[in-house]
């Protein structure tokens, strides 16, 4: 998939656990942990709003789009 999830990388700029952020945005470590390795094939807004609030970023420090070869 073209999108690239940099989630972990967010948060180790921000230095904050998994746990942690969990607890913020109010998300189970599962589905976190499904977003954070790129396996998530959607994510709400609401989601991504509640992340980019626990990690002071934006929703383009954390989504990346890299073109497929063709």
């Amino acid at each position: 998939m073209p999108i690239i999830v940099n989630l972990d990388v967010m948060m180790a700029k921000r230095k904050m656990s998994l746990n942690e952020l969990s607890e913020k945005v109010e998300l189970t470590l599962s589905n976190l942990s499904i977003l954070k390795t790129g396996k998530a094939k959607a994510v709400r807004f609401s989601t991504l709003e509640a992340i980019c609030k626990a990690l002071d970023c934006q929703p383009g420090d954390i989504l990346e789009y890299v073109k497929e070869k063709e």
